[in-house]
């Protein structure tokens, strides 16, 4: 048995809206809600092969700066679904020593996520 990480189970946010949480999450990632086995408010949502948390507030106390990122395997193909959901990105960043771009976008609850794509990246 190893002493290191294998990887990360979920991340947890806040959200002001969840069903709004939900449904973005849904249009733009392909993420499923998930009925918590326990009388839990959190959001529980996943896509399989990764798994998003949001717990429910008030109100966000401040802006976040934390965020977090998603590989995307097509990057103009998903930067095609963002236009067609109104969704606006920041100005795409290219990386070409590893052959890589990334950008970022906001959630409605404002989260920052890194938008992420490898053009080396063995299959």
């Amino acid at each position: 048995m190893s002493n290191r990480p294998r990887y990360i189970h979920h991340v947890n946010f806040p959200t002001t809206d969840p069903e709004r949480t939900k449904e973005w999450y849904s249009k733009v990632f392909g993420l499923k809600a998930i009925t918590p086995k326990s009388n839990t408010r959190v959001v529980l949502m996943t896509r399989g092969n990764f798994d998003l948390h949001f717990t429910p507030v008030e109100e966000m106390e401040r802006m976040a700066p934390y965020h977090f990122a998603i590989e995307v395997d097509d990057w103009d193909g998903f930067l095609t679904h963002l236009k067609e959901l109104g969704i606006r990105h920041t100005r795409p960043i290219r990386r070409p020593e590893n052959n890589s771009m990334f950008c970022y976008i906001h959630d409605p609850d404002h989260t920052m996520i890194e938008l992420v794509y490898h053009g080396n990246r063995p299959e």
